[in-house]
């Protein structure tokens, strides 16, 4: 005999016995009702047992490992949670076994504690929710829509492919501004470096002559005496500014501003913006082929969306859609969203392929994303030499162009 405990094909908790020679029998003949399983336990547990066998060593300490994980963790999760259920194993039993394979302890963490909560009879969407920082809203409600469906080994697939593809363009933006941040750092270093240490010898050098100093020699050496002087207020005002600037970014208002001016940046802002309605189709398209309702996958989109100004469209579209109309009018009806985009999503709106629509929306801007990194990083490279080469060119200017004149003046 083993007590299970399951989800019918209403979403309703059941509980209750079955007979079977072994435990993957006995999860064959619950999947065989229509069953979602979320324990098998030979004999069953009271649930005082069940409370015992969840409590205490999954919680976190002030100075223990906390229940979080790398993208590429939870991707590797996903897939081999997705394999295990479609085999036929339960999902406490998957969980238990992931726990034990997990290598860092912040993911082992997350993942005692799935299984300590389903243990204790838990839903797996409500255990998921324990963990914040591991699983976001938009995977546990991929995951409530697969228990409700009875499709959990599906949804985990689309699941690990959508972070997947996410973390993938999120990959190649980074590596695209890491050679430009670098190359920034040494423009500054070697600027600092002659500002600092090879401009003020030059100035005892022209006292000594007397002569008239050009404009541009007399302010790289005012700024040089400065950076001498008085090279600790860059510290001040650096950490200053970086702390006013996160403080001034975390409300509402200053979010909503430079978002807006993200947006119309040259060069920069086309690619934000594509950037944006890549990650809004993608999520649009995942959430609703995995069954999740118009306005739960609206709320989601507009939480995910990476931009306040977008964020506040698809607020205002989810709006009009709870009033009857259609989702392509508002979106058409703002700036942001382009007319290609509102028209595709309006012909799937009335050809019933709206997430097929959505995954051609989201490929062609991943694409398109791909291409002006590509072509971004090869502007680049030339304009911060040509940058480098100016302000050096300008320091060594300075230093020369009086001994310059001294020399005409004495031909």
């Amino acid at each position: 005999m083993f007590q299970y405990a399951a989800k019918d094909p209403a979403g309703k908790n059941v509980q209750g016995s079955i007979q079977a020679n072994d435990k993957a029998e006995a999860v064959a003949q619950l999947r065989g009702k229509s069953l979602i399983v979320l324990s098998v336990e030979p004999g069953g547990k009271s649930k005082k047992e069940q409370k015992a066998a969840a409590g205490g060593k999954t919680k976190e300490s002030f100075f223990g490992p906390k229940a979080t994980c790398k993208t590429q963790e939870l991707v590797v999760f996903t897939r081999q949670l997705a394999t295990m259920i479609s085999a036929g194993i339960s999902l406490l039993e998957s969980i238990e076994v992931l726990a034990e394979q997990a290598e860092t302890p912040g993911m082992k963490l997350a993942i005692s504690r799935l299984a300590a909560d389903l243990r204790a009879g838990s839903d797996f969407s409500s255990a998921l929710g324990t963990c914040p920082r591991v699983f976001n809203e938009l995977y546990i409600s991929m995951v409530t829509a697969g228990e409700a469906s009875g499709q959990m080994d599906v949804i985990l697939s689309r699941l690990a492919d959508y972070v997947e593809s996410t973390e993938e363009l999120k990959r190649e933006i980074r590596s695209a501004m890491t050679y430009p941040v670098i190359s920034l750092v040494l423009v500054l270093s070697i600027t600092a470096f002659l500002m600092i240490g090879v401009v003020p010898g030059f100035k005892d050098v022209f006292d000594g002559l007397g002569a008239e100093l050009p404009a541009l020699t007399t302010a790289v050496l005012a700024i040089s005496d400065w950076l001498l002087a008085k090279w600790y207020w860059l510290f001040v005002l650096g950490i200053a500014g970086f702390f006013g600037f996160s403080t001034f970014k975390k409300t509402a208002q200053g979010r909503l501003l430079l978002d807006h001016i993200s947006l119309r940046l040259p060069v920069f802002g086309p690619l934000t913006r594509k950037v944006a309605l890549a990650r809004f189709s993608r999520t649009f398209a995942t959430l609703i082929r995995s069954g999740v309702p118009i306005m739960g996958t609206l709320d989601i989109v507009a939480d995910t969306a990476g931009n306040q100004v977008i964020s506040n469209v698809v607020r205002a579209a989810r709006e009009s859609v709870r009033n009857g109309n259609m989702l392509s009018e508002p979106l058409s009806g703002s700036k942001v969203f382009p007319p290609m985009v509102t028209r595709m999503i309006a012909i799937g709106e009335r050809s019933g392929a709206l997430e097929t629509l959505l995954e051609k929306i989201a490929e062609f801007y991943d694409s398109q994303v791909k291409a002006m990194i590509k072509a971004l990083t090869s502007l680049i490279e030339p304009l911060l030499i040509c940058f480098m080469g100016g302000i050096v060119g300008l320091v060594i200017l300075s230093v020369f162009l009086p001994i310059l004149n001294i020399i005409g003046d004495l031909s």
